[in-house]
């Protein structure tokens, strides 16, 4: 049996229900097909551990979102459809092995009297870049939240220079390019400082001495003072619930438990997908595929798109190292001996030092369990309380980086080289690492869920190798290259087939834009 819809969608992550909604919304009749028994592929929460305890699988922070250009057009419908949010004010902070710690809240004093604390000169350092942010964000946000198109850029680069002044725009043009070491240590003093905000390069492939990581320390670093920190109420999934809600009540129909083989193409083009169960569905205007380049070539398109070099950049399109997430259910949020206040934060990163992060990198990149892996404490319920019972809690733990294949342990201790028999002894490493700044934190926990690399891929083939973010972020493969020259924008070589996602520009985060801006040129 044949179906027909105007637009079949291929996964359904973020990108691709939001690119759904925006069709749904202009009049399109559209269908997603996701092979898991629910969408959201790496947004949604589940209750992993025990019952009442809801934990975000992979994605949790939703600031990307809510700035993003797809929520300002469409709040009204999301909010009707279930959408909340739970703000933080306490954001993120470090702890530190001296005892000491650094954090980034929405009280603008109270951050810059951290600062002062551990250095005053970049306590006015701060207070500087908060005062030209706002002139700094209009072009960074302008960049990221258009098409990747050279008459763009060079509008952009034109309206900067002209209002702002070449020199301006130089320097604007070197943090886009510069390495978080180089920003950090040339901005401020505080190792601390510098320890702190280069963690955030570590959630997008950017080590500390990688080529074009230094705007998104910045990007957090300066947002989260302004505007404050955004998650879901009740979880994360309440983005994919709410999107649902609006493809479902425009018309649209989302599948789940059906797996896309491959790519029916008639005529030279695109003309609909074909089931695991040997059933098509037709399209008559679009395929959009929200998949991995890898597995758009070899597994949707039967290897061959028409275009070798479009082939060949598909299959070489590099994925950063895999992540590995702790959840747990626990009695009480940790014991912070280096201050009580870090129980308010969202975020407490373990990432002692810019050298310590380096070589964790480096270690996964070599196939090594790092001996020391760069730990996200996610303290959700310390912002929203209804993701546990009363008076209990949720510990979102993800380990940064860790490799797919295991060719060795960096500290000797751990001879096993799949992933089945390493993970819980690798989550052991883990809370010792936790332990030395929160003791006797094990002995709060209720249950414990731990999701190895390859368990993300296995329940999202997306994440390869369990990246969570789709694909590197590197100089080589973002902006104009993201995911291949010539295809920024999603259009691939066989007319009337798009790709959507992470592996699209603007790349990875919770942000909808691959999705919406292809949405909107499908829809004129």
């Amino acid at each position: 049996m044949r179906q027909s819809y105007d637009a079949v969608v291929i996964g359904a992550g973020h990108n691709s229900l939001a690119c759904a909604a925006h069709l749904s919304a202009k009049g399109w009749r559209v269908a997603v097909f996701e092979q898991a028994s629910r969408p959201g592929g790496a947004v949604k929460t589940l209750e992993l551990t025990q019952p009442g305890f809801r934990h975000d699988w992979a994605a949790m922070n939703l600031n990307l979102f809510v700035g993003s250009a797809f929520f300002k057009a469409y709040s009204e419908q999301l909010m009707k459809h279930g959408l909340e949010f739970a703000p933080a004010s306490h954001c993120f902070a470090s702890v530190f092995p001296d005892g000491k710690w650094f954090g980034v809240g929405t009280d603008a004093a109270e951050t810059k009297k951290r600062l002062a604390a551990l250095s005053p000169a970049d306590a006015e350092t701060w207070q500087a870049m908060l005062e030209e942010f706002p002139g700094r964000a209009e072009y960074i946000f302008a960049l990221l939240g258009n098409p990747m198109k050279m008459h763009i850029l060079a509008r952009l680069l034109a309206k900067a220079s002209l209002r702002r002044g070449f020199s301006w725009t130089i320097a604007l043009a070197r943090l886009l390019v510069s390495s978080p070491r180089r920003w950090l240590t040339d901005t401020f003093t505080s190792p601390h400082v510098r320890a702190t905000l280069g963690a955030w390069g570590m959630h997008l492939d950017f080590a500390p001495d990688i080529a074009g990581g230094a705007v998104f320390p910045y990007l957090e670093a300066m947002a989260n003072q302004a505007f404050g920190m955004v998650i879901g109420k009740g979880g994360a999934d309440t983005v994919t619930r709410a999107l649902g809600g609006m493809i479902e009540a425009a018309g649209g129909e989302i599948h789940c438990n059906e797996k896309v083989v491959r790519v029916v193409k008639e005529g030279g083009r695109a003309a609909g997908i074909e089931l695991s169960g040997g059933r098509r569905v037709m399209a008559g205007k679009a395929v959009i595929a929200n998949v991995a380049p890898g597995r758009l070539v070899d597994g949707l398109l039967d290897g061959n798109s028409g275009d070798a070099g479009f082939d060949r950049s598909m299959r070489r399109f590099a994925h950063a190292p895999g992540t590995m997430m702790i959840h747990l259910a626990m009695d009480d949020l940790p014991a912070w001996t280096a201050g009580e206040e870090l129980r308010r934060f969202a975020y407490v990163h373990i990432a002692p030092s810019l050298d310590q992060m380096a070589r964790t990198y480096q270690q996964a990149m070599a196939g090594l369990l790092p001996d020391e892996p760069v730990i996200v404490v996610g303290q959700p319920t310390a912002v929203d309380p209804s993701r546990a019972p009363d008076g209990k809690h949720v510990l979102w733990v993800q380990v940064r980086m860790v490799p797919a294949e295991i060719c060795g342990d960096a500290a000797g201790t751990i001879a096993a080289r799949d992933w089945t028999s390493v993970k819980e002894t690798y989550a052991e490493r883990v809370l010792d690492l936790i332990e030395r700044h929160a003791p006797g934190l094990r002995s709060k926990i209720l249950g414990r869920a731990v999701v190895s690399p390859l368990e993300l891929e296995a329940d999202n083939p997306n994440l390869v190798g369990g990246d969570q973010i789709c694909g590197s972020h590197h100089l080589s493969q973002n902006f104009l290259f993201r995911p291949a020259y010539g295809h920024a924008s999603g259009r691939t070589p066989v007319k009337g087939l798009y790709l959507t996602g992470a592996a699209v520009w603007p790349g990875a985060g919770l942000g909808a834009g691959s999705g919406f801006m292809l949405g909107r040129e499908l829809a004129g």
